[in-house]
């Protein structure tokens, strides 16, 4: 005889057939037959209260960025629903699995305009990948397992709406959930002509260029190796960082705004571009329109999109560069390009170093970052808001073990870093974690501080108050408009996190950062490090004016003035010293 089971019970199995060990959300009434079967299950299913639904999603965004695996969310009918959908549209933006439950009224009052009751789909219809509300509840372990199966296919977020008088209803309990029967898809080897033409190109070029993204993860001795082999600088996107050591010689960092000085210059001055592995969407102005491209993505749609392309490889990138490697031959000599690169980036780290013990107040970024670097573990998890933070992340955050380094990329959402925080932490319990935000993305969601705190949590948050909205200035600048919505009221964050029930630190000078950061290593609980930094615009790297000869030599020297870039060599003279 067969037995029985309630469907919202059957339906958390799946789950854990899948492996999922955590679920975000806040309870409302149209999930309370899903909240009853989570106390059920609570020996093996973990479900993290957060405060506002958006953090729950962004935290499912931020688990599925650090494990490579799918996070859960959940949110009731009607406004819990409406607020996944922030933290969902960052997971489909940044393509990773995520499945969202949202609870809807019961079936008997559908379709009566009832209380808190709307049509759902629809309001998912772009964001998903997969859009179903469940009709019968022998169906709904179904319904599920399809759902994570699409939103592994996809990359994307699956989305499955519970009438909640559904999961009271018992079933029999014996679906077979596909999870065993799951397997990551057997990945494509390049074609060898494809290969050799490549290799042709590349060694052809005066000024090569190794270019990656999330793709090329797996790939870092033979990316390494085969930069060293072509004498070719390599530049990585923001969600990339980390693949290439951050102190390899030949790592310039990123292009764009969220960026380096070599990574830019570098990238602007390259005639042959080994793009891997990404959709970079700001190619057209960081890469010079007629160099020449050769692209490599398991994607065809994504082959030729943002540049013409002289070789396309349809192929995983992993066994691409294995394959260049192996048929790359002799190494060449090294290029005056190549010479020129490490040199620049030589420069670079000299002139981000001479600021990390300055004791200007309000405090420069640099020391900040310093302190974080000396504090983090190998394995250490950075969960970085967005804002100037973001640059300051990518430029000053050192990667040279296992450190893990997620954003919100292309979405990129203020308030990601505290949801994605809490959840490396509870995917992740033995690794250290930063949240690191400014204050902008911080006040968006200092609430869900008190999940920190209620989970336990030794999370370490940095936050960078400069009472601006500072990315947004800038651009105000670059506009010639005056600056407008762009002031924040300040706050005593380290009062406010000892009121939630966090330890709190105050920091205004060096000394201050360095006792902070000493007495936040032995934290049993949540930190709040919040240091008052100056409204000074990050150096931007994407319109520098450092070259007398090429630029008008009043606006370098303002230019140089106002960043204290001195010091700074533009690559043009470096590349004319390595030529001689």
């Amino acid at each position: 005889m067969v037995e029985k089971i309630n469907a919202a019970d059957a339906m958390l199995k799946v789950l854990e057939d899948w492996g999922v060990k955590n679920i975000y959300g806040l309870p409302g009434g149209s999930f309370d037959s899903t909240m009853n079967a989570l106390h059920n299950r609570r020996n093996t299913l973990h479900f993290v209260q957060v405060r506002h639904e958006e953090v729950g999603a962004l935290a499912a965004s931020g688990e599925a960025k650090v494990t490579g695996k799918l996070g859960v969310t959940f949110g009731s009918a009607g406004p819990g629903a409406v607020h996944l959908l922030n933290g969902l549209y960052d997971a489909k933006y940044d393509h990773v699995p995520v499945l969202a439950l949202v609870g809807q009224v019961p079936t008997a009052t559908m379709n009566t305009d009832y209380f808190q009751e709307m049509n759902e789909n629809p309001m998912f219809a772009d964001v998903a990948v997969y859009n179903r509300t469940a009709t019968t509840a022998a169906g709904l372990p179904h319904v599920v397992d399809e759902a994570i199966r699409q939103a592994y296919k996809h990359n994307g977020v699956a989305v499955v709406t519970i009438p909640k008088d559904l999961g009271w209803t018992e079933i029999d309990d014996n679906f077979v959930s596909t999870a065993a029967a799951a397997t990551t898809s057997d990945t494509v080897a390049p074609a060898t002509e494809k290969i050799d033409a490549a290799i042709a190109l590349l060694k052809a070029a005066e000024k090569p260029l190794i270019y990656i993204g999330q793709g090329a993860r797996g790939a870092t001795d033979d990316i390494i190796t085969l930069s060293e082999k072509l004498s070719a600088p390599i530049v990585s996107t923001v969600p990339a960082k980390g693949i290439v050591p951050d102190d390899y010689k030949a790592y310039m960092g990123s292009a764009g705004r969220v960026a380096s000085k070599p990574g830019v210059e570098t990238s602007r001055a390259a005639d042959t571009v080994l793009f891997v592995g990404t959709d970079f969407p700001f190619t057209a102005y960081f890469f010079a329109p007629d160099a020449k491209f050769i692209q490599v993505d398991t994607d065809s749609a994504k082959l030729g999109k943002r540049h013409a392309v002289e070789v396309s490889i349809l192929a995983d990138a992993v066994k691409t560069f294995r394959a260049l490697v192996e048929r790359s031959g002799d190494a060449v000599p090294e290029k005056p390009f190549y010479k020129a690169a490490l040199a620049n980036k030589i420069n670079w780290r000299k002139w981000i170093d001479s600021f990390e013990e300055s004791d200007q107040t309000p405090m420069r970024v640099e020391p900040v970052f310093k302190q974080i670097n000396d504090m983090a573990e190998p394995d250490a998890i950075f969960q970085v808001d967005v804002g100037n933070v973001t640059i300051d992340g990518m430029r000053f955050l050192r990667m040279n073990h296992q450190e893990q380094f997620t954003t919100s990329a292309w979405y990129a959402t203020m308030g990601y870093g505290i949801p994605a925080a809490i959840a490396a932490k509870e995917a992740f319990p033995n690794r250290q974690v930063f949240s690191i935000s400014g204050d902008g993305g911080w006040t968006m969601v200092v609430q869900d501080l008190l999940t920190q705190v209620k989970e336990h949590l030794p999370i370490i948050n940095v936050v960078l108050s400069n009472q601006s909205l500072g990315f947004i200035e800038a651009e105000q600048d670059d506009t010639k408009q005056p600056h407008s919505g762009v002031d924040l009221l300040d706050a005593d964050w380290a009062g406010v996190a000892e009121d939630m029930g966090a330890t709190g630190y105050k920091v205004t000078n060096l000394a201050e950062l360095k006792m902070a950061f000493e007495q936040a290593k032995t934290a049993t609980g949540p930190v709040v490090i919040d240091v008052k930094i100056a409204n000074e615009r990050p150096l931007p790297v994407e319109q520098l004016v450092l070259d007398p000869e090429t630029q008008d030599p009043a606006a370098v020297k303002a230019f140089v003035e106002e960043y204290q870039a001195q010091g700074l060599i533009p690559l043009r003279q470096l590349l004319a010293d390595a030529e001689k």
